[in-house]
């Protein structure tokens, strides 16, 4: 019996969204996306500061890892050539084929490389690779904390595979059964990205744009279009290589064909006006999208017969597409984890070396935490660097202060404990404003955020009066599925409504987040409505703030009015 490593790193690393994660005897010690450190967005470097930060948490040095767990496999992308190469008897797919062939075996050769340069910056530990979508599967499983459930990965690409649908059993010493894979071309990651790219955002980080400018157009006018180019089948789905060419993993073959850009628009660059006929392609795009989304839930419980489902990947950020599967009734709880994308990958990367090593000792500090980076509590703050910022020390009443400040229409940054992981600021890396308050929406957009001024901002509430205002019907702590809203919403709180009559919801409990509950109750005693806007700490092409400075420059640099950081109000 091979000895288990008890001192185990996961990486997502020379992709996109680096980040690490360290296991020590079963136990997460924490972890974190390098962007939060680095304040550069998607990083795909190797995560240096957080490797040093989860060293130091846990005191140890990199001789003393046993094990670096990479979230990509090389090998199997070398399984793609032969297939490939079948591509040329098609005359759809054959002007791709040797190029697409080439650009699997290059990624296979590039990968096993990076491992090796992995394993120098480790001289105790071996380094395992992981099959992409195992580690997605075991990140939202073991993140759920249930005993078992059916798990649905659909992303734009992890090796070969696109969609796998597996059976988790047993949340401590967890278990995944395969059930069924989708492999490339079949990806619908990639058509969303193509269609992102093609509407003048950037794929791999805008496709959240999209999905809330789907919610303005029509989607009849397309509708033909992405049935034909994405047709369900009885096992999953497939992509017509017409509209959507095959994917070669080189630069310079275009995403979209011509084909597809006579029978819809040409490509829009970003500085050019929105028009109907962006707007109605992002809407057939994203009802394609959730109805092929629903088919695949519905696949996952057919093959599992589980009444849970747990959905990761990529596309498991799209949260109308998860709210549309809740909607659907086809399970009991669907749970998508806090980071669900490749990022969430170093934690699923770390436990797939830990359950390999049969070790004894059981999974802990994962299921239903998303905390899990850096904290500032209790550190010194100088406000040099920061002239026209002030500061004062709030004491113990500093959530009813703070919803008070709120309620008198404030625009405020909150600060406070470890760090989220994944896309959406849960509470402690926010900015929270009052959904009462004329023309807030706007105001969000044009001077603290700087983006688009048709995206909506998400509602926080109390778990406990969720149902008073949203119709989801299940728990939502990581923001993650678009609801519902009842009528009450709809005449008190109109700010948080999107176009399609839904918001990203997020309901806190006490035990999830004291201090982001508190706020809220305080906020409900004020105004009677206990629900606030929140978004993310951060503005537009920037990550979300992971430290006090970049939380200062951002309240330095936006139209923020206040920013609480670690119980002091720093003012301008």
């Amino acid at each position: 019996m091979k000895r288990t490593p008890s001192v185990i790193l996961g990486l997502c690393s020379y992709t996109h969204d680096s980040s690490a994660a360290l296991l020590v005897d079963g136990e997460l010690v924490g972890f974190v996306e390098e962007e939060r450190l680095s304040e550069q967005k998607h990083t795909k470097l190797y995560p240096a500061l957080a490797v040093g930060w989860l060293l130091d948490q846990a005191k140890l040095s990199a001789g003393d890892v046993d094990a670096v767990a990479y979230n990509f496999q090389p090998v199997r992308y070398l399984a793609e050539s032969p297939a490939a190469l079948r591509m040329a008897l098609s005359p759809m797919t054959h002007d791709r084929s040797l190029a697409r062939a080439h650009g699997f075996a290059k990624v296979a050769l590039r990968t096993r490389r990076r491992l090796r340069v992995l394993g120098s910056q480790f001289p105790s530990a071996r380094v395992t690779p992981i099959l992409h979508h195992r580690a997605h599967q075991l990140t939202a499983f073991v993140a759920s904390g249930w005993e078992e459930a059916a798990v649905l990965v659909v992303d734009s690409l992890g090796e070969r595979q696109t969609t796998t649908i597996a059976h988790g059993h047993s949340i401590q010493r967890p278990r995944l059964q395969p059930m069924e894979a989708i492999n490339d071309p079949a990806s619908l990651g990639y058509v969303y990205g193509a269609v992102t790219e093609h509407l003048g955002w950037r794929r791999g980080d805008e496709e959240g744009t999209v999905m809330a400018l789907a919610a303005l157009g029509d989607s009849a006018r397309f509708r033909n279009l992405f049935t034909t180019a994405v047709r369900t089948t009885a096992t999953g789905f497939r992509i017509h290589p017409g509209y959507f060419p095959t994917r070669t993993l080189t630069s310079g073959y275009p995403r979209t064909s011509q084909r597809f850009i006579a029978e819809t628009c040409p490509e829009r660059h970003p500085s050019e006006p929105l028009t109907d006929v962006h707007r109605d392609l992002a809407a057939a795009l994203q009802e394609r999208t959730e109805q092929v989304m629903v088919h695949l839930a519905r696949r996952a419980r057919a093959l599992t017969g589980s009444r849970r489902l747990c959905v990761g990947g990529g596309v498991a950020t799209n949260c109308v597409s998860i709210g549309k599967i809740v909607e659907a009734g086809i399970f009991d709880e669907v749970f998508v984890p806090p980071a669900p994308g490749d990022a969430g990958t170093a934690i699923g990367a770390a436990l797939a070396v830990h359950v390999d090593g049969r070790s004894p000792r059981p999974v802990a500090g994962i299921a239903r935490h998303c905390y899990l980076g850096p904290s500032y509590e209790d550190q010194p703050l100088d406000l040099t660097p920061w002239p026209g910022l002030h500061q004062k020390t709030l004491g113990i009443e500093s959530a009813e202060f703070l919803a008070d400040q709120l309620a008198h229409g404030m625009i405020a940054g909150l600060f406070q404990g470890g760090v989220e992981a994944g896309p959406r600021a849960l509470g402690n890396r926010s900015i929270l404003a009052s959904p009462l308050e004329p023309g807030v929406v706007e105001r969000l957009n044009a001077t603290v955020k700087f983006r688009e001024p048709f995206r909506p901002f998400a509602p926080v509430v109390p778990a406990e009066r969720a149902a008073e205002f949203f119709t989801l019907g299940q728990p939502a702590p990581y923001m993650s599925m678009a609801s519902g809203v009842t009528d009450l919403t709809r005449e008190r709180v109109p700010a948080i409504v999107h176009a399609n009559d839904t918001s990203r919801l997020q309901t806190v409990t006490p035990s999830q987040n004291p201090f982001m509950h508190a706020v809220l109750t305080a906020f409900g005693r004020r105004t009677g409505i206990p629900v606030l806007i929140n978004t993310s700490l951060n503005v537009k092409g920037k990550p979300i703030c992971g430290t006090p400075e970049m939380a200062l420059d951002c309240l330095a640099n936006s139209g923020l009015d206040a920013l609480l950081l670690e119980g002091r109000w720093i003012t301008k």
